[in-house]
């Protein structure tokens, strides 16, 4: 499963979590979320993250067993515009950066050789490690681009709605996660164990989801709420446009 399939999954994970409990208001500063019970401060913690305007999204865990460890670090907006990378272990990394209506890919040298294994050592060749630029809308990109939305996120938290298993929420005692105070609140269904570490002090952001089961794990971690991506994209020196790059690719091989 390739990186960008990984986060639409932990993401669907932290929504089976997130959308337990349906209705709710967003809970105000002052208000001490340790004193409600599992289900509220899960109530409210969803409704906050789908008010969101921006946040930076990171995101690691293994899948199906294999020991393969996987890495997602985004800063995404719900205007699609995005900069970060997907690391795939020994399987490769891409650097991506998304503005408006285009997108910067870098690949690195493991990534061609492993996903593109006719003409992928070309193309990492001709790149000599500057990005490809591409309309944000080709359609070979488009699983690339649609992880860079935040709008998609939100609608992967929003489909769960109907489908996310109502089970019994715990409450844990209050702890820090990146130094910061948090409740954790936990599912455990089917064999697979999914905890939301919300904000106690704030807005009641969640600010890490954990899933769990017999064959993967993953860990989602959210902060930079609100703050915007940031708009620096790689200049004309550092790119190369991806139609001349597939033009030069075929007379090359």
């Amino acid at each position: 499963m390739s990186g960008h399939r990984w986060a639409e999954r932990a993401a669907a994970g932290a929504a089976a979590i997130a959308l337990t409990v349906t209705g709710g208001a967003v809970a105000q500063a002052d208000d001490d979320i340790d004193s409600f019970g599992a289900e509220e401060i899960v109530d409210r913690s969803r409704d906050a993250l789908l008010d969101v305007r921006s946040l930076h999204l990171s995101a690691r865990g293994s899948l199906g067993g294999s020991g393969s460890d996987m890495r997602l670090d985004l800063t995404l907006d719900r205007e699609g515009n995005c900069t970060g990378a997907v690391d795939m272990g020994d399987d490769g990394s891409v650097e991506i950066v998304k503005r408006g209506d285009d997108v910067w890919l870098k690949p690195d040298a493991a990534f061609w050789k492993n996903h593109v294994p006719i003409g992928g050592s070309t193309f990492d060749a001709i790149l000599a490690g500057r990005y490809m630029k591409a309309s944000a809308d080709n359609p070979r990109l488009l699983s690339v681009t649609e992880v860079c939305d935040l709008d998609t996120f939100r609608e992967l938290i929003t489909d769960n709605a109907g489908t996310a298993a109502r089970g019994t929420l715990t409450k844990g005692e209050k702890t820090e996660v990146n130094g910061a105070p948090a409740v954790p609140v936990t599912r455990a269904e089917d064999g697979e164990r999914l905890t939301a570490y919300v904000a106690a002090e704030g807005t009641p952001y969640p600010v890490r989801i954990t899933v769990r089961n017999a064959d993967e794990e993953g860990t989602v971690d959210f902060s930079g709420f609100d703050r915007p991506v940031p708009t620096a994209t790689p200049t004309a020196d550092e790119t190369v446009d991806v139609t001349a790059l597939l033009g030069r690719s075929v007379k090359a091989v």
